[in-house]
C-alpha cells in the first residue's frame, strides 16, 4: 500500500499509522456505536443527495463515508480520505460490496483532487487536525464545483466536553499533565473558535460560513456499563495518551479514579456524559 507524502501534518500521518490508529481499528464498531448521535446530525445537515459525488475528510474505519454513500446511490460516489493505513484497511473490509465507494490513503491537505468535480465535501472530526488549515481548506475548496457545500463537525470548547475531560481530569490526579496545546495547534479542539472557523474559512475563499452549536450527550459505555466506559476512556483520547507508558500500579490507581468520576453519569448500563459540537456549513462561490 502507498505511503502518505510527508507534509506538515507528518505529526498527525504517524500517530495515526501507530499504535494510536491501531487502538481506533481495536475499537472500530464501539467508537462508531458511541459517536452514532453525531453521525446523524452530520448526514441531517449535510444532505447529501441521489447522484452526488462526496468527499469525506478524515473519514477514519469508514462509518460516515458508508452512511454518504448509501445517500447517494449508484449514480453518486463517496470518497473518504484518510492518512491512516489501518483504519482505512479496516474501512474497506466493512464497506459493503457492490456500494458507491472509494477509499484513498493522502493527507486531504495537498492531495490532488479532481478539480471543480464535487458537490459536497463533509468531515466528522477529520479536519480538526490539520497543520496549516487555511491552505488545507483551500485545496478542499479547489476540488468542489460551483456552489458546492462544505458541511463538517467539530468540537466546541474543552469545559463543553465533559465526556473527554472529565476521565483525563481524574487521571491528572495520578499522572503529569500532558503537554499544552496552544488554541491554534492541530488536536481535537484547533476548530473550537468561533472566530478562527470563521476567519479560516473565509481565507480559503469560502462564502456563506455558518456555525450552529449542538448540545448533545454520549454514552461512552454504549450500553456496557461503568467498567466499559472507564475501559473506552483509557484505551482512546487524551487520558491515554497520559497514561502512556505509565507502570501497572498508577494505571491502576487512575483506572480507579476514573470509575469514580463517571460514576454520576451511570444511567443504567449506559453512562451519559455531556458533548457539545459546531455544526460548520458553507459554500463555494
Amino acid at each position: 500500500m502507498a505511503e502518505v507524502p510527508q507534509t506538515r501534518n507528518a505529526d498527525q500521518i504517524a500517530y495515526w499509522n501507530g499504535p494510536g490508529g491501531q487502538r481506533w481499528v481495536d475499537r472500530q464498531q464501539a467508537q462508531d456505536e458511541m459517536l452514532e448521535p453525531v453521525s446523524a446530525i452530520l448526514l441531517d445537515r449535510a444532505r447529501p443527495r441521489p447522484g452526488e459525488r462526496v468527499v469525506d475528510v478524515g473519514c477514519g474505519c469508514g462509518a460516515t463515508t458508508r452512511a454518504f454513500a448509501e445517500k447517494v446511490g449508484a449514480s453518486g460516489r463517496a470518497l473518504g480520505v484518510d492518512v491512516s493505513a489501518p483504519m482505512l484497511q479496516r474501512a474497506r473490509q466493512v464497506a459493503p460490496q457492490g456500494a458507491p465507494i472509494e477509499f484513498q490513503l493522502a493527507d486531504a491537505s495537498v492531495y490532488p483532487f479532481k478539480p471543480g468535480w464535487f458537490d459536497l465535501i463533509a468531515s466528522r472530526f477529520g479536519v480538526m487536525f490539520f497543520a496549516e488549515p487555511g491552505a488545507s481548506f483551500a485545496n478542499l475548496r479547489k476540488a468542489m464545483r460551483r456552489d458546492g457545500r462544505l458541511t463538517f463537525v467539530c468540537w466546541r470548547e474543552p469545559r463543553a466536553n465533559p465526556w473527554l475531560m472529565a476521565p483525563l481530569q481524574a487521571a491528572y490526579r495520578h499522572v503529569p499533565k500532558l503537554p499544552e496545546v496552544g488554541p491554534e495547534d492541530p488536536g481535537p479542539f484547533s476548530l473550537a473558535s468561533e472566530t478562527r472557523v470563521h476567519r479560516i474559512l473565509g481565507e480559503a475563499g469560502f462564502s456563506d460560513v455558518a456555525m450552529e452549536a449542538c448540545d448533545l450527550t454520549l454514552d461512552v459505555a454504549i450500553g456496557n456499563g461503568l467498567d466499559a466506559a472507564v475501559e473506552s476512556a483509557l484505551r482512546i483520547g487524551p487520558t491515554s495518551r497520559a497514561i502512556e507508558g505509565q507502570p501497572a500500579d498508577i494505571v491502576a490507581a487512575v483506572r480507579a479514579s476514573v470509575h469514580e468520576a463517571l460514576a454520576p453519569f451511570v444511567q443504567g448500563q449506559a453512562v451519559m456524559l455531556p458533548a457539545s459540537i459546531w455544526i460548520v456549513s458553507a459554500r463555494n462561490p
